[in-house]
């Protein structure tokens, strides 16, 4: 741009070969633009090198210090971007930001523009030193210290405060009452405009880089949240307006090749994307969920991450007994091991772990999922698909066609389904599964519920894995948090050790959010099933008589698996308290 510049008042001969000579000198001892330099020597005036600069690129000038900005306007363009690419926000017409400029070739700086405002940027020339003048003028006070820096989600967020949709058609999007019709091309218009496009994808790799595990976008009356469940807990990260409701949710939907004209009926898909992570590409998939509610579809996408998928049993949080018990149990040759807990803790990533350490050439492993959130190397996958009648008893009973050795069952979730699990489990496969149940002992009650026999349990059944997980303290800033001995005793904690563990608890820093916590860790409750136990389960007894022997057998329950991570300073008191019970 300098040389061009140069060259451009050479040609209209306003500046000599030797004045541009003395000019580029300026400029490589002081810095700055050649523009600058030549006004600093005397050499031009200001409105010459804006006349030119409007001619050449056929650009219009603008004088800057006769003109008066509406502050609305200036609201638009956040201080720190209007210093960075020396441009001062002017007017708004419609769909259109006209923004002074010093350089009208950037088009970095309109394009950046573009997307944090949502209109169509129309530049004007004005003169460096005219534009420095208005920043401080306009910005001055803005400018007075460092800017402190923004994540993307909140440049997202403050850009979209003022930001319309660009118009499609006679009019911009209007929001649509419950259930009313719009068109399909409508919608696949919305979801296909820039601004949306872009904050769609700032909201997916933001949640990356934060570690999310799932994405809640939720539309109520009258607003619309955006929350990230970041170690299990959920965090509200913005809240756009109302107008991009229809807009991100198609943009989400096209992106998960669902129906975006279906808004009535729930939806399934799933997003890959692929991004560079330092250098490096790196794909991710995103489960995808889509649920009709009283204002609007909610979405949750599920984080997918297969870098963060632990294999390695020995990190999940096992205690050495547990882990060897349950080492033991997948090591037998047939039988039924079931990993059980509610929703979202960690049961898949066991169950995966348990697969990986038995994957070897001679075996055969065969999985029904719903759906399959990994591919694993060497073991035959297959998705569950309920609307054509593949469910998991159906695919169950293919699989004992296929001469497998292992056996894994996404979820029992029907008596067809335990019925079948057993019957493979008693005839020479090793079965893993999961099932919905709050501890180890109450499993057995709950597949005599749903209509097993006792004897069938008692023989198929080799271990019970519940698990939990709860918030790793933040090894940057853990700290020692004091807590009386009596309430340690009412945790859980005998007279003893109350008197010697000192919990932990995060302090809160840059590393982990000002959370004081960062990663999880499980906590386990292995029941093996020993002949005494087999005993109890023929005789139909309770889940309490069950848990008594099992504890009198060695059994940590998930309350003493917490208090030793507390012990050991891996939890907090209160995470342990949260997930567990006495």
């Amino acid at each position: 741009m300098a040389v061009r510049i140069g060259e451009l008042l050479l040609k209209e001969k306003r500046i000599t070969p030797q004045q541009l000579q003395e000019a580029l000198t300026h400029q490589r001892q002081h810095g700055g633009k050649l523009g600058f330099n030549l006004i600093k020597l005397g050499y031009v005036r200001d409105e010459e090198i804006t006349a030119l600069l409007s001619k050449q690129y056929g650009v219009p000038s603008i004088a800057l210090g006769q003109f008066a900005v509406d502050p609305s306007v200036l609201k638009l363009v956040p201080a720190e971007t209007a210093q960075k690419y020396q441009i001062v926000p002017l007017a708004r017409a419609g769909a259109t930001l006209t923004i002074a400029m010093t350089d009208p070739t950037n088009v970095f700086a309109m394009d950046d523009i573009k997307f944090m405002t949502g209109y169509n940027v129309e530049p004007v020339v004005a003169s460096e030193s005219a534009v420095i003048a208005a920043i401080e003028q306009y910005y001055g006070a803005r400018l007075s210290g460092p800017p402190a820096p923004a994540s993307a989600l909140e440049v997202a967020s403050r850009a979209l405060d003022e930001m319309p949709l660009a118009p499609t058609g006679d009019s911009d999007v209007q929001l649509l009452e419950e259930y009313e019709e719009i068109s399909v091309e409508t919608l696949a218009r919305q979801g296909e405009e820039a601004p949306v496009i872009k904050l769609v994808n700032v909201i997916l790799m933001s949640a990356i880089q934060k570690g999310a595990s799932d994405i809640h976008i939720e539309p109520y009356e009258k607003d619309l949240r955006i929350r990230f469940r970041v170690d299990g807990v959920l965090y509200a990260v913005m809240q756009p307006p109302m107008k991009f409701r229809d807009a991100i949710i198609s943009r989400v939907k096209i992106m998960s090749k669902l129906d975006i004209a279906e808004k009535r009926l729930p939806q399934d898909g799933r997003i890959k994307i692929r991004f560079q992570d330092q250098g490096q590409a790196k794909d991710i998939d995103f489960r995808v969920s889509v649920l009709p509610t009283l204002f609007g579809e909610k979405i949750v996408m599920r984080l997918l991450d297969r870098d963060k998928l632990m294999l390695d049993m020995t990190k999940l949080g096992f205690e050495p007994e547990s882990l060897e018990r349950y080492e033991a149990a997948i090591a037998r040759p047939w039988g039924m091991v079931l990993v059980t807990g509610p929703t979202g803790s960690g049961k898949t990533n066991t169950l995966y772990s348990s697969i990986s350490k038995l994957n070897t050439a001679e075996t055969n492993i065969m999985t029904a999922e719903d759906p399959v959130e990994f591919n694993l190397s060497g073991v035959n996958q297959v998705q569950v698909r309920e609307n054509i009648g593949l469910n998991f008893a159906a695919a169950l009973r293919s699989f004992l066609r296929q001469d497998p050795n292992i056996i894994l069952v996404g979820e029992v979730r029907d008596f067809e389904t335990a019925e079948i699990a057993v019957k493979a489990a008693l005839t020479g496969h090793l079965v893993l599964s999961t099932l919905h149940t709050n501890d180890a002992p109450s499993t057995v009650n709950r597949l005599m519920n749903m209509g097993i026999e006792p004897f069938l349990v008692a023989s198929s059944l080799n271990l019970v894995c519940a698990q939990r997980l709860v918030r790793r303290v933040c090894a940057h800033c853990q700290e020692p948090h004091p807590i009386p001995a009596q309430a340690l005793v009412q945790a859980g904690f005998s007279q003893e050790d109350a008197k010697t563990v000192v919990p932990v608890a995060g302090r809160g820093c840059d590393k982990c959010n000002q959370t004081g916590y960062r990663g999880r860790v499980g906590l386990y409750e292995v029941m093996e099933i020993t002949d005494e136990l087999r005993e109890l389960i023929l005789i139909g007894a309770s889940a309490q008589e069950l848990r008594r022997k099992a504890v009198e057998e060695g059994m940590l329950t998930l309350r003493s698996s917490g208090l030793r991570k507390v012990k050991d300073g891996v939890t907090s008191i209160d995470e342990v308290l949260r997930e567990t019970v006495k």
